[in-house]
């Protein structure tokens, strides 16, 4: 074991050629893309690194060098932030796997380094741990970014190259990975601006996670790429011929779009690849920097829309209004050649950078780009305020609300005085009055969108100009719940509900321990459970609750104390929830086919579908061990996935289907319409005579000209089911047609 203090002393250890030559090649990767290089400072990283892990192999056999070196050119390649970032790269992983410690760290590379191996090791452990709740990760991992951000940075390339050789490990592990990848460190790499990481990252965590589906669009991207080539050269021709003409430096290219991009436009869209036209698009990287370059952009736009006729509709201006994340960038969609659309984006190199590297970039930019100075500064605000008041049992709904704001669609609305502010599609006066000021958001009792009055509830637009009037009797409605979006709002308004409803408690016990005292009734915890229970109360809380809202008489609760009484009678009232438990229950007692567990037919393994998804064959699933030794079938797009596939590997079985035939299966379609005279007799005429599907049972609500049925039915298999949907809503009236979906948590 070689101490470190003869490492740093000694520079001239030997290294092996093949990782000297690797490391040559991040020195000249740093020389070209960083600022500034500190060579001194990488060589002892490096040897540093290289003698910590000698010996040692990764589980694709490979030595364990070649993972830091390849997390290091990551770094300096595609994130281009500083060269203690790529030092950092170099050395990330020696703390957690060596024996060398943080001590010795800061003594040979200072406190900077220290502070960012640390937040590296720290969250180093917090994914492959069953005992912590995903929540808690994502806090880590955001307390890790609001430390130094390049932990993040460091920790995004780390994941992109165990991704890139993640065939080595078994398929529990491999689909944990790529699960908790699409699920949270792309939409992390989106939020930072990062799109080549964030692109390559959903591309091959799609390739295990949905590797049929993925397969299929990438065999159909090269069948059609000599086509597609040569309508882009097509396309390209006239365009680069006026750009020459008129001076302009430039490149331009067509850029397919990335794999899981097109297979969720194929999902929204219910189109084949065939039929999605704007799998690629054309881009137009300028020279010129600056004022210049955001002129040319826009003589660019000029000359592209003389040559081909605009959408309007489709029109994006990202450089006056940047993205939150500092994308910038001219968009516009345009008819092509055969009258196809084709998407323009035209930008300037270090638009291009930025948008390629997102926030790293505009470290390297700083001095000539001082608009940009704050962006990062406002990504780390927004990492703190989330961090604001967690709640533990608010866990689901903590990472719910943080992949919404890393993922969201952006609006641009302006206050009365001209300021803009970048807010989540779908945000309400209410969101804008929280963005504005905590007390204007507590305070709001209207709003005017352009002049006019308008409800909280409304739905603001790019554009809009938003004002809000205030009165200092308001306080926040608990209904605002069901239509804000952003995460500073719900949490203001969450926390306030909920200091509301815990003074209410205190009040209820006050007027309680009041009315004991009158009617001489002594009860202790116990008693006053019971006494919930038999008032129908979930809880003693919810009883107190009542009491202090004066919904529940105190003298009620004493004569269940003193004499018992019968409990209220729930409503007889049907619920919606009831028509989806009894399809279920129909559902699971109906024959299935069998299933392949590992690639083979087991009859002697107890299995069952998971009720939160219930899978059908032709369904992409996977099967869940419980403790009992049973297997759970779930879909991989069903909401309880990404839990179960993240936090237990190890109880994850590979499951097919297997092919048998005549094989008929309980499934529900919910479908929503106008209620017209002889619409059901339209609907069940295309499933039953058309479709020739045999109908079990329908369930019908209507309410105000709309309805909204379940039609439980016996289809073969997951094609069958697609053609009843495509055929239904075709029939005229219908507005929508859905798989039904059970909405509670599995038990």
């Amino acid at each position: 074991m070689i101490k470190a203090s003869e490492i740093i002393a000694n520079t001239e250890h030997l290294v092996e050629p093949r990782f000297e030559e690797q490391y040559q090649a991040l020195i000249e990767t740093c020389k070209r893309t960083l600022p500034s290089v500190d060579e001194e400072l990488l060589r002892r990283a490096f040897l540093f690194s290289y003698h910590a892990h000698k010996d040692v192999q990764r589980k694709s056999g490979e030595a364990y060098i070649s993972h830091p070196l390849a997390v290091a050119q990551i770094v300096a390649e595609n994130i281009s932030f500083d060269d203690v970032s790529v030092a950092a790269a170099l050395l990330h992983d020696v703390v957690e796997d060596t024996h060398y410690s943080l001590e010795e760290i800061r003594a040979w590379f200072g406190s900077t380094l220290e502070t960012v191996i640390d937040g590296l090791t720290k969250i180093g452990g917090i994914f492959s741990s069953r005992e912590l709740g995903q929540a808690e990760n994502v806090r880590k991992l955001m307390l890790s970014m609001a430390s130094d951000i390049r932990v993040i940075l460091v920790k995004f390339a780390d994941r992109l190259h165990n991704m890139r050789t993640l065939k080595s490990l078994d398929l529990p592990r491999r689909l944990k990975i790529a699960s908790e990848t699409l699920d949270l460190f792309a939409p992390l790499a989106h939020r930072f601006g990062l799109f080549a990481i964030k692109s390559e990252l959903e591309d091959l965590a799609t390739s295990i996670l949905h590797a049929d589906e993925y397969d299929a669009v990438v065999r159909g991207l090269q069948e059609t790429s000599e086509e597609r080539e040569a309508f882009i050269n097509s396309f390209i021709g006239p365009v680069r011929e006026r750009l020459q003409q008129d001076g302009f430096d430039f490149e331009i290219y067509g850029r397919s779009k990335n794999v899981y991009s097109i297979l969720r436009k194929m999902k929204m869209q219910d189109k084949p690849l065939d039929e999605i036209y704007d799998v690629f698009a054309i881009r137009i990287v300028l020279s010129a920097d600056g004022s210049r370059g955001k002129e040319d952009c826009w003589r660019v736009y000029s000359i592209i829309t003389d040559l081909y006729k605009p959408l309007p509709e489709r029109f994006r201006d990202f450089i006056s209004v940047p993205k939150s994340n500092g994308y910038q960038s001219l968009h516009t969609t345009v008819l092509g050649p055969r009258g196809r659309r084709v998407e323009v984006q035209i930008r300037t190199q270090q638009m291009h950078q930025i948008a390629e590297r997102g926030f790293a970039a505009h470290w390297r930019y700083k001095e000539q780009v001082t608009q940009s100075d704050g962006k990062l500064d406002d990504f780390l605000t927004w990492v703190r305020d989330l961090l604001e008041n967690p709640r533990p049992e608010a866990a689901t709904e903590f990472v719910k609300e943080f992949r919404l704001n890393l993922y969201h669609e952006e609006i641009y609305v302006f206050t009365p005085r001209g300021e803009l502010l970048t807010l989540p599609n779908n945000a309400t006066p209410v969101d804008f009055a929280f963005q504005v000021h905590s007390e204007v958001g507590f305070h709001c009792i209207g709003a005017k969108v352009n002049g006019r009055m308008v409800p909280l509830s409304h739905r603001l637009t790019s554009g809009d100009q938003v004002e809000i009037i205030t009165s200092k009797k308001q306080t926040p409605n608990p209904d605002w719940m069901n239509f804000v979006v952003t995460h500073k709002a719900r949490s203001r308004v969450r926390h306030w509900i909920n200091e509301k409803r815990r003074k209410t408690i205190e009040l209820g016990q006050d007027v309680w321990r009041k009315r004991a005292r009158r009617s001489r009734v002594e009860a202790d915890d116990r008693a006053l459970q019971r006494a919930a229970r038999d008032l129908k109360f979930p809880n003693t809380q919810q009883m107190f609750y009542e009491l202090g809202s004066g919904l529940l008489d105190p003298r009620e609760l004493v004569k269940v104390l003193k004499e018992g009484v019968d409990a209220p009678q729930e409503s007889d009232e049907p619920r919606w929830q009831d028509h989806f438990e009894s399809f279920l229950q129909s559902a699971h007692e109906t024959g299935r086919p069998g299933l392949l567990i590992d690639g083979e037919l087991h009859t002697d393994i107890t299995t069952k579908y998971a009720t939160c998804c219930n899978p059908i064959p032709g369904d992409d699933v996977f099967g869940f061990v419980s403790k009992t030794g049973a297997i759970s079938i779930h879909r991989f797009t069903c909401r309880n996935a990404t839990h179960l596939l993240s936090t237990n590997a190890d109880r994850i079985v590979q499951v097919e289907w297997s092919r048998q035939k005549d094989v008929q299966f309980v499934t529900a379609l919910r479908i929503i319409g106008e209620d017209r005279v002889g619409m059901m007799a339209d609907i069940t005429t295309v499933i039953s005579k058309n479709l020739k599907t045999n109908i079990r049972s329908i369930t019908v609500d209507s309410e105000d000209g709309i309805f909204e049925g379940t039609i439980v039915l016996f289809v073969s298999d997951l094609d069958h089911l697609h053609r009843l949907i495509s055929r239904v809503k075709r029939i005229g009236g219908v507005h929508g047609v859905f798989r039904f979906e059970e909405v509670g948590d599995e038990a």
